[in-house]
């Protein structure tokens, strides 16, 4: 159901209409969220963040990886104020199309390994199916460490590492698993496990093959 600002609500999280997305990038797939079959299995990485996130919320946020802005409006709704970095050039067109629809954002085009954050200056932080794609993992861990407030948490989720999986990407997309990630899925939780602790962890689907791991995070007692 879409309401007047421009969103949609899908399995009871609120996204950004598909005809307001702005492809940002070669793997800016946003549109792919409301297609047949495929928009169910992508939704199910925002399904998995927002029960581990509960009925928690927070004073600042940022997103690592908001791409067009399609979970912005979600995540809205879960903080006083949003902030969002990305790789990708079009940080002012995304902020005034959320700006358009009611919802205001502080996007910045940056690196997870560089964010223009202070130290100690947000409270919660998600990153959607972005870590694998990282090529400096270590470094984006400890800029989460940085500017993460005390008892702040992190939110991520983490694409499954399977041929089973790669083949069925290909055959519903026709893209390449392998040219997306490398072999960045392999090394993604044991750098996680190395510069955090694990709160909570669900997947989808619960047995068989993991194609979304969520996880609830909090840098480890020093």
């Amino acid at each position: 159901m879409s309401d007047t600002r421009g969103t949609v609500t899908r399995g009871g999280v609120e996204l950004l209409s598909e005809h307001l997305l702005i492809a940002t990038g070669p793997v800016d797939h946003g549109a792919w969220n409301y297609r047949p079959l495929l928009g169910w299995l992508q939704r199910q990485r925002f399904r998995l963040i927002a029960g581990l996130m509960g009925d928690r919320r927070f004073g600042d946020l940022l997103e690592i990886g908001y791409g067009s802005g399609l979970f912005a409006p979600e995540l809205m709704r879960r903080c006083d104020r949003y902030f969002g970095i990305d790789i990708h050039e079009m940080s002012d067109e995304v902020e005034q199309v959320l700006d358009s629809v009611g919802l205001a954002a502080d996007l910045h085009s940056a690196s997870a390994s560089a964010m223009p954050l202070e130290d100690d200056s947000v409270d919660c932080i998600v990153a959607v199916s972005v870590l694998e794609f990282l090529d400096d993992l270590e470094a984006a861990c400890e800029e989460m460490v940085r500017v993460l407030r005390p008892n702040g948490s992190i939110f991520v989720t983490v694409t499954g590492d399977s041929p089973v999986l790669d083949v069925g990407l290909r055959l519903m997309t026709g893209e390449s698993a392998q040219a997306d990630f490398a072999d960045r899925r392999s090394s993604v939780e044991a750098a996680i496990r190395r510069n955090f602790a694990i709160d909570r962890a669900v997947s989808f689907p619960s047995f068989g093959v993991k194609m979304y791991r969520a996880l609830c995070l909090s840098p480890p007692a020093t």
